[in-house]
């Protein structure tokens, strides 16, 4: 590290050349230094290395075994160094192979990550994306560390330390099965509070969510008869009971063994966000995976 610190990037760009040409004049021509610069700089190397590196010829300057050992090394170090520091090349995504990883619920797999995989199989056959799924108070941290690429989350209750971009604004309805005696036309809210209702509890186990409170709003309540963690469950759920519930508009988009109706009471919709590491920001494949989606959805 001490021998580092003593040598300027200069003296081993030069060390390079004059390793190639073996000829003080020639080194200098190519470096676009004049020739006592070449020569300053190849005593400074002698100095560093304790060598003389370059001994006189009768057909040059031969290295001496020490220069041989390093010339190797030293071209993989610069060519390593200048790809380090070289600009950002376009992204190709016929020619990736990234493996990307992100989280999302159930919801956002359907929602987002489905729609955005269709597309990305054809454009970028050769990357990979592994869906793990998402833990809001784990997000941030996973973001920092690397350990995902993006996550999908509602805009409200996102780490304030992401960046972000709101791919949709989604609203709620209310769903049963196809043929529902109860939902051939849009209930009144007397009749809605007297079905049975399934909700969708991410922590598990509750029979409140947002609905319960617009109605408490009102002094109603609802009869929530089953609570279950995930969507997909709700929706086999609602195609083989009578129970109904309040979804996201998306999630029974399309689906023919439902019936959706609009529910009889002003429940607020939410966002559905993109949210990434300041790290990932400028990465020109970061940057297109994430057009991708915004355009997929």
């Amino acid at each position: 590290m001490n021998n580092l610190r003593r040598i300027d990037i200069n003296l081993l760009v030069t060390l390079d050349v004059l390793l190639s040409e073996h000829n003080v004049t020639r080194a200098a021509q190519r470096l676009n230094f004049s020739q006592p610069s070449v020569s300053v700089h190849l005593a400074k190397l002698r100095d560093i290395f304790g060598d003389p590196l370059l001994l006189p010829g009768p057909r040059g300057m031969r290295p001496t075994a020490r220069a041989e050992a390093l010339r190797e090394p030293l071209r993989q170090a610069l060519e390593t160094l200048e790809r380090a520091v070289a600009p950002d090349s376009p992204f190709d995504p016929a020619e990736a192979s990234q493996t990307w990883r992100v989280a999302a619920s159930d919801y956002g797999e359907s929602t987002i990550v489905l729609p955005a995989l269709i597309g990305l199989r054809s454009v970028a056959p050769g990357t990979r994306l592994a869906v793990l799924e998402a833990t809001p108070s784990r997000i941030a941290r996973q973001a920092e560390q690397g350990e995902i690429d993006l996550a999908f989350h509602t805009s409200e209750g996102a780490p304030s330390s992401l960046r972000r971009r709101v791919l949709f604004k989604e609203r709620y309805v209310l769903a049963g099965r196809a043929g529902h005696p109860r939902l051939k036309r849009r209930p009144t809210l007397a009749q809605f509070c007297k079905l049975d209702h399934v909700i969708v509890s991410p922590d598990g186990g509750g029979f409140r969510a947002v609905t319960d409170q617009a109605l408490s709003e009102v002094g109603l309540t609802r009869r929530v008869v089953l609570s279950v963690p995930h969507f997909l469950f709700v929706l086999s759920v609602l195609a083989s009971t009578d129970l109904v519930a309040m979804v996201p508009s998306r999630v029974v988009r399309n689906n023919h063994a439902l019936q959706v109706v609009e529910p009889p009471v002003d429940v607020p919709g939410f966002e559905m966000a993109m949210l990434w590491h300041e790290r990932s920001h400028r990465d020109p494949a970061h940057e297109w995976l994430r057009e991708h989606i915004a355009h997929s959805v």
